[in-house]
């Protein structure tokens, strides 16, 4: 069984952009595996009331510490905001400077980032899923090509291009997927994947349809990261769920808000949400234990890596830390020494 690596997600809201930085150095102190941060140019509710630019706080994240990994969850080099070829760039660069310690999280994208970008309209999912894949072998393909070379694809069409600071190791791309579909594209052009889903969900759809993609195309799923993202709420079931619902962070969940441009709508759109999607789509806890336990759910079901969301605040990271790694390293470490 391969180690579960646990990491914590700080998003890009509620706070400004040091408080981001030193939850990065907190979470290097206790031994997390990646602190992955959000990348919107909107925050996904108008109560988070930050929306720090994700490509300025990483070089200062990672410049601050010196063994933890580092990454976007995610962006979106569909051709929007983005273009493959930026992010390319920008990501090699980082590489460049911190060899092995950053990774790259993509995803089809939300309208309340991207659809400023497209001016003849949002594309539809599919469209945005075949401009993730593309732009995922081009990046690719820049970063390992030794010479010039064109592209002509169906969204991008590159001439006469080489990316001269190249990266010093294989970065790795953590491609997310909420449904079946979504999930076979994220074993075919992805090395790992990013998930949000319930632990049934995951056994039973997704992991399938990510492992049958993956060996279709010659990949190992074994050596493939299945991340599960985990969104942390510290309180009591009943509570959590109206406070969940009131603050606005339910909206994600909300059905159109991958197409509603404003996070003010989005907030509102929280109470359209039923208890039990967001029962099923948060951990509410008041010990440790609930953090654990829900850990172990995700495991049994064959998750490797678990990404709790904290936030940008670095007292639930140290809860974390203290608390929680200590149960699952001494774990790792008495199945390993059972095998011997």
């Amino acid at each position: 069984m391969p180690r579960l690596k646990i990491s914590v997600n700080v998003g890009e809201g509620y706070n400004d952009p040091m408080n981001f930085v030193e939850c990065t150095v907190t979470a290097e102190k206790y031994g997390f595996d990646t602190i992955w941060f959000g990348d919107h140019l909107l925050p996904w509710v108008h109560s988070q009331n930050r929306s720090s630019f994700v490509w300025s706080v990483m070089p200062s994240a990672l410049d601050r510490t010196e063994r933890i990994k580092v990454g976007p969850l995610v962006t979106s080099p569909i051709g929007g905001r983005y273009h493959p070829l930026i992010i390319g760039q920008a990501a090699a660069t980082l590489d460049n400077m911190y060899p092995g310690r950053f990774q790259l999280g993509v995803g089809s994208g939300e309208a309340i980032n991207e659809s400023a970008f497209f001016p003849h309209g949002w594309p539809g999912w599919q469209k945005r899923i075949d401009r993730l894949a593309e732009a995922v072998v081009l990046m690719k393909r820049m970063w390992e090509s030794e010479e010039y070379f064109n592209h002509q694809g169906r969204y991008f069409e590159i001439h006469n291009f080489f990316l001269y600071t190249k990266p010093k190791t294989k970065i790795p791309i953590y491609f997310a997927a909420q449904g079946r579909k979504a999930a076979a594209y994220a074993g075919i052009y992805g090395d790992h994947l990013v998930t949000v889903n319930s632990p049934e969900n995951c056994r039973s759809v997704i992991f399938p349809s990510f492992e049958e993609s993956a060996r279709k195309v010659g990949k190992d799923p074994s050596k493939m990261e299945k991340m599960v993202e985990v969104s942390l709420y510290f309180a009591d079931k009943r509570k959590g769920i109206e406070e969940v619902r009131r603050s606005g962070e339910a909206g994600f969940f909300a059905e159109g808000s991958f197409d509603e441009t404003d996070p003010r709508k989005i907030q509102e759109m929280s109470h359209t949400v039923s208890d039990e999607t967001i029962s099923s789509n948060f951990c509410f806890v008041s010990s440790p234990d609930g953090i654990i336990g829900t850990i172990e759910k995700y495991r049994y079901v064959g998750a490797t890596h678990i990404e709790l969301v904290t936030h940008s605040f670095p007292k639930r990271i140290e809860l974390i830390g203290e608390k929680v790694l200590p149960y699952f390293a001494d774990s790792e470490k008495y199945a390993s020494t059972n095998s011997l």
